[in-house]
């Protein structure tokens, strides 16, 4: 561990620095409040052992600034003070400290307050790790490990809020399996998964780093890509389009023999009045007129004709 010392007396931070590397952790030390804080936002230290009186910022002004600043992970704080009062306690673990230590400060107590330092900082680092497993989980769709739409509209938003404001292109891109439930009729359900985890395989292989893909609902996916034209994002997505189709996976009623995609491709150009919700009905059209027009195809808004209606 990472334990930060901050006192105004050296003999103090001589005893805490000495108990600190006897148990085989880092110590890091502080003259006053003020170079503690300073010290904290830099290192992180997972162990706060801070004077309840100092110059500068005091141990409750420091303690209560490491809770306020605390997001994914938390720092266990122990107050030292020659303060013995009840009120005193109260008001130091009321700042968000841990524990307390009454000056003069013994080895011993310093010494078991770091061990249960160590094991109550270790529970939290393992649900600091759990909660982010969960919150990729639930952004994560389950079958082909791409992202879901629940953080769709929140990243559209951004992203065209940002194309506008520095003038960038950006397009979406809307694909869909032709055929896809008289394939899940004809050769099962977990043909079908299959499937649709090969399709998404080969388009995660097309996208660029910046670019983001979802799964969009059943047999649907959307490619969001940040920074590219229309004429960019077609090539890219006819480049899918055929690799899909040399997968060469059978699908009897397919009229090529193979699972095929179609896909729809919307664009932002800078100065356009189009937004992002605008956009993905503009590929969910140029979509509906790809498949339309025979299926394995790649359409862009362009390609419309006049009256295409959104399936």
């Amino acid at each position: 561990m990472r334990v930060l010392v901050a006192d105004d007396d050296p003999g103090v931070r001589l005893v805490a620095k000495t108990v600190v590397e006897e148990l085989g952790h880092e110590c890091m030390q502080a003259a006053d409040g003020h170079e503690a804080w300073d010290m904290f936002r830099r290192c992180q230290p997972q162990v706060l052992i801070t004077d309840r009186v100092m110059p500068g910022i005091d141990g409750l002004q420091l303690c209560r600034a490491v809770r306020e600043s605390e997001r994914n992970s938390y720092a266990y704080v122990v107050m030292l003070t020659s303060l013995a009062k009840r009120d005193e306690i109260l008001a130091g673990i009321d700042a968000g400290a841990d524990d307390y230590v009454i000056k003069p400060v013994e080895p011993f107590a310093l010494h078991s307050r770091l061990l249960v330092a160590q094991r109550v900082t270790s529970l939290h680092l393992e649900l600091g790790r759990y909660r982010l497993e969960l919150a990729q989980q639930a952004h994560t769709d389950p079958l082909t490990g791409l992202n879901n739409r629940l953080q769709l509209p929140a990243y559209l938003e951004r992203l065209h809020h940002r194309s506008v404001r520095y003038g960038r292109d950006y397009s979406l891109a809307l694909c869909d399996v032709d055929f896809f439930k008289p394939y899940n009729d004809t050769y099962g359900h977990q043909a079908g998964d299959r499937a649709l985890q090969a399709v998404a395989s080969a388009l995660a292989s097309f996208g660029r780093h910046s670019d983001d893909i979802y799964r969009y609902g059943g047999e649907e996916f959307l490619l969001v890509l940040p920074e590219q034209a229309a004429l960019a994002a077609t090539a890219a997505l006819k480049r899918f389009r055929a690799t899909v189709q040399k997968l060469g996976i059978v699908h009897s009623g397919s009229p090529l023999g193979v699972l095929t995609v179609s896909a729809g491709i919307s664009s932002f150009v800078p100065g356009g009045t189009s937004d992002s919700e605008a956009l993905l009905r503009q590929a969910d059209t140029a979509l509906y007129q790809a498949k339309a027009a025979g299926r394995n195809a790649v359409f862009t808004l362009e390609d419309l004709p006049a009256t295409a209606e959104p399936a």
